[in-house]
């Protein structure tokens, strides 16, 4: 899926934009996943082969910023964060753009206040087909503006063709977050649907539809993430798994093989009448890559890792949560959380908090090498101002130029 978008000067990258063409040229077909490493002397990145922007990200921004470009002197709503990102939001609201939701689904401008005249955009992540007829019931056309990913949308109509083949549909996905919301409301018009969040949730689910776990646990766990009426008992006999585009692509595979697992079981058992549809083919191609990309970049000599991006940012959460398990990692939103030698602000997913940790960089060697990655949603400039902010607590001379010289030629 090849397109070139328009991406605003403010996001243009002088560090890692030309990292990354380098590697485009080597490698256009996207089969090697080594990462690359930048020698400032005294400190090191490993730079991986895939991070940042996505296709999905890049869509939603080119379609915003030329919405407001185009369109002086109206007012301008996204539904809700554009994407997560806090550098994105808060530049679009520098440009007037005024937000409808919270995250979280709460309104903060009635949409009873939209009129005719007003434009809507609707954010990566998709929206409700409930919201959609409110903004239309106010006259405004919510497709005219639409930066919906198309990933996203691709799982929404394999889920609907699921649904009108008689399948029930599992959402691999955090009920709470607006992508799953969304194709939860898009696939529940079409099959009956229950989200589950992880393996565990999962494991449950199948104890629960081969006997090993009393229905009770299912009202207790799943009722409030299950379309109205869904049974377990019923609507699991003919289902598949499609996911949120931004989990651990190894989790959703897992929490596909549980629940076929649980179906072979009732088949053996003498119930021919269940059948699992393979939904591979739902999981998003970029969030594959950048996560098989750390994969590659959790075997280097690394002494610590840094990942830039929201905090709300789900696709960022999970590749700190890889990296945690090679390195000491920090999860920071940008080079200002980089306090000093000695501390730094970051996101503890785990706790949900953010904490000051002190002697985060290792000062008994030299150089000091650093894992450094990126969410899908975080522009490149960041990672080129953290780089920056982790190269001037050495003393020692650099040379960017030279380092990147080999990048550019």
């Amino acid at each position: 899926m090849s397109r070139e978008f328009t991406i605003p000067d403010v996001y243009q990258s002088k560090i890692i934009r030309p990292v990354k063409q380098k590697s485009q040229i080597l490698d256009p077909r996207k089969k090697k996943l080594d990462p690359v490493l930048l020698d400032f002397g005294p400190v090191r990145f490993y730079i991986p082969r895939h991070f940042g922007f996505c296709y999905g990200v890049e869509n939603a921004i080119d379609i915003a910023y030329r919405t407001v470009e185009n369109n002086p002197g109206k007012r301008i709503f996204l539904l809700s964060e554009m994407i997560h990102n806090p550098m994105v939001n808060n530049d679009l609201r520098n440009r007037g753009v005024e937000f409808l939701f919270n995250t979280d689904g709460t309104e903060r401008i009635p949409l009873s206040s939209l009129t005719p005249d007003d434009i809507v955009i609707v954010p990566a992540f998709g929206t409700s087909i409930e919201v959609q007829q409110q903004i239309e019931q106010q006259g405004v056309d919510p497709y005219q503006y639409d930066t919906t990913c198309p990933f996203v949308v691709k799982v929404w109509k394999r889920g609907q063709q699921l649904g009108k083949k008689g399948y029930s549909l599992v959402i691999h996905g955090k009920h709470e977050h607006e992508e799953t919301r969304a194709t939860f409301s898009h696939t529940s018009m079409d099959a009956p649907c229950v989200i589950v969040r992880n393996p565990e949730e999962a494991r449950i689910l199948a104890d629960i539809i081969t006997g090993k776990r009393d229905s009770s646990d299912f009202e207790r766990l799943f009722r409030k993430k299950s379309s109205d009426g869904f049974d377990p008992f019923r609507d699991l006999r003919h289902f598949g798994v499609i996911n949120q585009t931004t989990m651990l692509a190894t989790e959703t595979q897992e929490v596909m093989s549980i629940l076929k697992s649980a179906v072979d079981e009732l088949n053996k058992g003498g119930d021919p009448s269940h059948d699992f549809a393979d939904t591979a083919d739902t999981l998003c191609y970029a969030t594959n890559e950048n996560q098989f990309a750390t994969y590659a970049l959790m075997k280097q000599p690394a002494d610590l890792a840094l990942v830039i991006g929201g905090y709300n940012s789900s696709n960022t959460k999970h590749l700190v949560e890889l990296l945690e398990q090679a390195f000491p990692t920090y999860h920071i939103s940008d080079a200002n959380q980089i306090i000093s030698h000695a501390r730094i602000r970051h996101f503890d997913q785990w706790k949900n908090k953010v904490l000051e940790t002190p002697d985060w960089l290792p000062s008994e060697n030299t150089p000091v090498t650093i894992a450094l990655s990126s969410g899908a949603s975080c522009p490149d400039t960041l990672v080129d101002e953290v780089i920056l902010k982790v190269i001037g607590l050495f003393n020692d001379c650099y040379d960017l130029e030279t380092v990147l010289a080999p990048f550019k030629e």
